[in-house]
């Protein structure tokens, strides 16, 4: 049988109809910044459990879990309804290599997400790794709508924390906005509008590329970072581009 620890809803935030930030305090075993863990209820009498990222640092509490409200979902349409003081079960231990230590040294770090593929890229730059080992860090974030544009705070304080170090380049799709790119990240890398803005090149001698997200986007984005001559990272074979699917 799968072991859970029993964990306490301690807060909550809807940003918006469909996304939620749930803080759950629950023992965990040391972790690294990237890595998701299994979170789990008990509904009518069968234990549902699904895995998601971390977005709080190694050496933060509570646990912060950052998730959209699926439709019918046999676990998010009963995740909504937790509060405060609500048990819910956590995996005792993380998973996952989407971790620094696992990416290869190189001037230029870019992390690019959609939705809420951004939580375990604020877990990393919560940490001193990154602003450590890369001269730029760069985060891009791209969403359907203004509304779907969650954390702003915290990446303002990361922005005011290490500035000419980080720079935050979001995308809105589905909405005009005057700080935004609009369309999606791969044509805004293949038109130069996504290093236009940066302020710095994608190459194989310099970057370093994470993408957290929907399938489409990592594969669109890959194939494009590809025709420019970047290759995946694998352990076995060291590259440029590393990837998580969030579903």
């Amino acid at each position: 049988m799968y072991t859970w620890n029993i964990g306490k809803v301690v807060e909550y935030k809807h940003w918006n109809k469909t996304l939620h930030s749930l803080y759950v305090e629950s023992d965990i075993e040391p972790f690294e910044a990237g890595q998701f863990v299994k979170a789990a209820l008990e509904i009518n009498g069968e234990v549902i459990g699904r895995p998601y990222s971390l977005v709080n640092p190694p050496d933060s509490r509570p646990l912060e879990f950052y998730y959209i409200e699926v439709p019918g979902g046999l676990l998010t349409s009963h995740l909504v309804k937790l509060g405060y003081g609500d048990e819910i079960l956590v995996a005792p231990r993380a998973h996952g290599f989407m971790i620094l230590d696992e990416v290869p040294r190189a001037k230029h770090l870019w992390l690019m997400a959609t939705g809420t593929g951004v939580g375990p890229f604020l877990s990393i730059l919560a940490t001193d790794k990154s602003w450590q080992r890369f001269e730029r860090v760069v985060l891009v974030y791209a969403v359907r709508t203004l509304s779907d544009l969650s954390y702003q705070e915290c990446i303002s304080q990361i922005l005011v924390k290490h500035p000419g170090q980080f720079t935050f380049i979001p995308f809105l799709s589905r909405e005009p906005a005057n700080f935004a790119l609009s369309g999606r990240i791969p044509q805004a890398i293949i038109d130069g509008r996504l290093e236009a803005h940066a302020g710095i090149k994608i190459s194989i001698e310099n970057s370093q590329i994470m993408l957290c997200g929907n399938p489409q986007m990592i594969k669109d984005t890959t194939n494009a970072l590809i025709e420019r001559g970047l290759k995946k990272h694998h352990r076995f074979s060291a590259g440029q581009i590393t990837t998580e699917n969030y579903w």
